[in-house]
């Protein structure tokens, strides 16, 4: 695409190869460029930067925005351990994040708000994603809950670590972030985005030398390349999805390096290094407890730790013999940020870096094959003489999911049975469909328990009642005894998921199939070409009903569930 004159937000902008991204863009001439960090400090930075390099751009042309993508807007600018240490905030972080996506928690996130805000054609995301997930670290927590446990801890002591271990579960959080980012680039009709992924473990394998102090390989290093792997197939499953942004992922497999090389002082999360005073004479003996905290806290110099160093942006400031050593040739190696930042814009613009890691997932999935094609032909006509030589009809058995298809089957199955045709269907008036279709089910014990046994309740005409068996499939049982009974509730369960017998699905029904028939009657008789499928041929010129078939076309139409890619 052309990006002059988008609108681009990049995600990270302060960071190493967020910034290069940035300077690349320039050239392109992008109508504004929104500049975000984790901290305030940072974005401000990178801006006036930008601003002292490019003075000639106009005063708005970088806009710096900060905080937690990851979290609501009130909690962006907070930090994470003591929003977890606060029980009303760990209340709602867990909610956040466990709850079903609602339009409050959605409109809650600040990520949602950025994007609503600026509206950004493009949005090149920077951030590494996977580390600030998995650096959470649940195994620490694991470990306080198990230390917590056996000290005979209160109840409440024991409750409150564990609401911390739901709030660092690595996949919900993912998960929660891909609805967010998906919803709301839709509705900010984002045209294309673009991850900067990582492996994990810089490009290495499980052998790979560098551990935070644990095993080998570290579980909690392997758990970035687990998050950076399930955050790479939510993508891939995204960049299927119709109506949304072109995406991609470039993965570098190397360490990136670098910023700045200087001398002064070493900083750690943003904080100087602070010296602390130990004589040799303060050793102290190794008898049955180590404890992690000194008795009594050695003396601090007010001196931070200088030295020469190489500032390798998000991954961290390394002395010489430290870079030397993950660089050298079969270690990590090392990729520049101007490199991974221009294969980004060639990307962008249409170019083909080979290098998309989408792309590469797509070219080597195995997709729907010529001769299952032909086989299903076979597959549905044995199914239908099965059902014939044994005298029943096999609708569903409510194992595929969703709960609505086989809602669906069932309710095109009683309407097919008592009106015969499609146009039997939508002739009839929806009070003679809803009569017969409960006196059906009155009559015919077997059709009707089959329902009922795999978990599908009838919602009977007058709405006030319903037939159920022993397990109810909708609404989802939580752990609750019981739900309120609620007209929005019914409302809902009916269509998520109970066979609804009301007058006013019968409607319903009668306008998709009349929407069906419209279609497939304004093709062209002569129209013999490869452009049509779901054809008059194909729906049995409107007489007797195919169930898949009429409720694949619902998926397609209601639930936008189109396949983008054979």
């Amino acid at each position: 695409m052309n990006i002059k004159d988008k609108s681009v937000l990049v995600l990270g902008g302060w960071g190493l190869v967020g910034n290069a991204v940035i300077r690349k863009l320039i050239p392109e001439k992008p109508k504004q460029i929104i500049v975000t960090s984790l901290n305030k400090s940072e974005a401000l930075d990178a801006v006036k930067s930008l601003k002292k390099t490019f003075p000639n751009l106009p005063k708005n042309y970088f806009v710096p925005w900060w905080g937690n993508v990851l979290v609501r807007e009130e909690f962006k600018d907070s930090d994470r351990l003591k929003l977890l240490e606060d029980p009303k905030s760990r209340k709602v972080l867990m909610g956040d994040t466990m709850n079903e996506l609602s339009n409050e928690i959605l409109k809650a996130s600040s990520l949602y708000k950025l994007i609503k805000r600026y509206k950004p054609h493009i949005i090149i995301d920077c951030i590494n994603t996977a580390t600030g997930i998995a650096y959470q670290d649940v195994y620490t927590t694991y470990k306080r809950i198990q230390y917590k446990v056996s000290n005979n801890p209160k109840m409440e002591d024991i409750l409150a670590e564990t609401e911390k271990l739901l709030c660092t579960m690595y996949i919900p959080q993912l998960i929660r972030h891909i609805q967010i980012l998906y919803n709301s680039m839709h509705e900010a009709k984002t045209e294309i985005y673009f991850k900067i992924g990582t492996s994990g473990t810089g490009g290495m394998g499980l052998n790979i030398p560098y551990t935070h102090s644990e095993e080998r390989p570290s579980r909690v290093l392997l758990s970035k390349s687990a998050v950076a792997g399930a955050h790479t197939l939510l993508l891939f499953l995204m960049a299927r999805t119709p109506d949304t942004a072109i995406t991609k992922e470039l993965k570098p497999t190397a360490a990136i390096a670098w910023k700045k090389i200087e001398f002064g002082s070493v900083k750690r999360r943003g904080k100087e290094i602070e010296l602390v005073d130990v004589d040799f004479a303060n050793a102290i003996d190794l008898k049955d407890k180590l404890y992690f905290n000194p008795e009594v806290p050695f003396r601090k110099s007010g001196k931070p730790l200088k030295s020469v160093y190489i500032d390798t942006g998000e991954n961290g400031i390394f002395s010489r013999g430290e870079f030397e050593a993950i660089s050298a040739q079969k270690q990590m190696e090392f990729v520049t940020p101007e490199e991974i930042a221009g294969d980004i814009i060639f990307e962008i613009k249409g170019g083909n870096t080979g290098h998309d890691v989408i792309n590469a997932l797509d070219n080597a999935s195995l997709n729907p094959t010529y001769r299952a094609g032909y086989m299903q032909h076979f597959a549905v006509e044995k199914l239908a003489q099965l059902e014939k030589q044994h005298n029943i009809s096999s609708v569903a058995f409510e194992m595929l999911g969703p709960p609505k298809l086989s809602k669906l089957l069932y309710e095109l199955h009683l309407l097919s049975t008592v009106a015969k045709t499609m146009k039997g269907i939508t002739e009839k008036s929806a009070a003679a469909l809803s009569k017969e279709c409960t006196q059906l089910i009155s009559t015919n014990a077997d059709l009707r328990n089959q329902m009922l046994s795999i978990g599908i309740p009838v919602l009977l005409p007058d709405g006030k009642k319903v037939l159920r068996g022993n397990e109810m499939k909708i609404p989802v049982n939580t752990g609750a005894e019981y739900l309120p009974v609620t007209k929005e509730n019914i409302e809902l369960w009916a269509s998520d998921g109970w066979v609804d017998l009301r007058v006013k699905n019968m409607k319903v029904w009668q306008r998709r199939l009349k929407d069906l028939m419209a279609e497939a009657s304004a093709i062209d008789k002569d129209d013999t070409s490869s452009r049509h499928v779901r054809t008059l041929d194909y729906w049995n010129n409107f007489g007797e009903v195919s169930l898949g078939r009429v409720v694949s076309w619902l998926f397609i139409h209601e639930e936008k569930g189109r396949r983008m890619k054979d």
